[in-house]
């Protein structure tokens, strides 16, 4: 049985991103197979409720005011409006419905309205995940009381690289709010973004920071960056080689992300619409078990869930219908 562990060194990360690629998929996949259903995959729907205007300078980012992306700001959904489309994401097959809200940190104002969004979401039976950005102690309790289910805040990349890519929040703060989620007893989501610019040593960084909390991310995002043009990262990188990270390179980070956290569901994110089906074949083989579907992601394309039902049928793999393994293990752990 895999040793559930949070104690990896960038040693043995390093290790296992050198390993030969056959040698790294064989084992991401056996232990996928210890945890997880490997013909089933988790189906999620993503929705903007408040697109643009954030402050930060987040480098890979259309929704920050420093980008000259043309997305416009929009103030917060109508409640009804949301639920109208989480009730469309649930005809369409989506276990999870996540929601993001382009802001620094939300404000005490917008909480109630967050709080009914929540609460609206659940009672349909759909798990509800929500990023807004920093939160507070408070904020985390209410989202908690509320019932959300999951909180996503990525640390985006590895931490010597990050002061690269962003310059209005620290890597601590990011660290910060994992915390008062965790504490808030939300369970947590946090990924990042790999094709930015960064080396290989700085997504095993970016895998170490996750795989050494004290408890891993119950959900594990791994985005492909999308260059948008009018964005720091899109404009440095366009029409260079490193604009589109290798494909090999990014399985291999999935399958390290699956073999040093075992039991967290491991997501294709953002820029999987430009991913052969091969390539999101190796994906799920080396130990992928969670898709956005839909045809965006906040303001990024995304694949539709046409394309993915033909790639599903292709690939014999049906939507996950079980609880999530680190939840179900919470769920059946004794009170103290």
């Amino acid at each position: 049985m895999t040793e559930i562990r949070t104690d990896w060194t960038r040693e043995e990360i390093a290790e296992l991103f050198d390993l030969p690629f056959t040698e790294l998929l064989f084992r991401a996949a056996n232990v996928h197979r210890e945890f997880h259903p490997p013909e089933q995959v988790q189906l999620c729907t993503l929705l903007s409720i408040k697109t643009g205007g954030c402050p930060e300078d987040c480098g890979y980012c259309s929704q920050s005011v420093k980008a000259d992306s043309g997305v416009e700001a929009t103030k917060l959904m109508e409640v009804q409006s949301v639920l109208q489309r989480a009730a469309q994401a649930k005809d369409a097959g989506s276990q999870r419905f996540c929601m993001g809200a382009a802001w620094r940190n939300p404000k005490d104002r917008d909480m109630p309205a967050i709080v009914e969004i929540v609460k609206g979401v659940r009672a349909m039976g759909l798990e509800t995940c929500m990023t807004l950005g920093m939160l507070t102690p408070k904020q985390a309790d209410m989202l908690a009381e509320a019932g959300l289910d999951y909180y996503n805040h990525n640390v985006d990349t590895g931490p010597e690289y990050y002061e690269r890519v962003i310059s209005t929040r620290n890597y601590q703060d990011r660290l910060d709010t994992l915390q008062n989620v965790r504490d808030a007893g939300i369970n947590v989501c946090s990924g990042g973004i790999v094709g930015m610019g960064e080396t290989r040593e700085d997504r095993v960084g970016f895998v170490h920071t996750l795989a050494t909390l004290e408890r891993h991310p119950e959900s594990v995002p791994v985005n492909a960056l999308v260059p948008v043009k009018g964005t720091v990262l899109g404009d440095m990188l366009a029409d260079t080689p490193l604009a589109k990270i290798d494909d090999i390179e990014f399985v291999r980070t999935v399958a390290v992300a699956r073999i040093t956290m075992p039991m967290s569901m491991v997501r294709l994110s953002a820029g999987r619409e430009s991913m052969s089906e091969a390539t999101q074949a190796l994906c799920f083989m080396a130990g992928a078990n969670s898709i956005f579907t839909g045809d965006k992601l906040l303001t990024a394309p995304n694949a539709g869930d046409d394309s993915d039902a033909a790639l599903f049928a292709k690939l014999g793999l049906t939507a996950l219908a079980q609880e999530e393994p680190m939840r179900a293990c919470k769920v059946a752990e004794p009170a103290e």
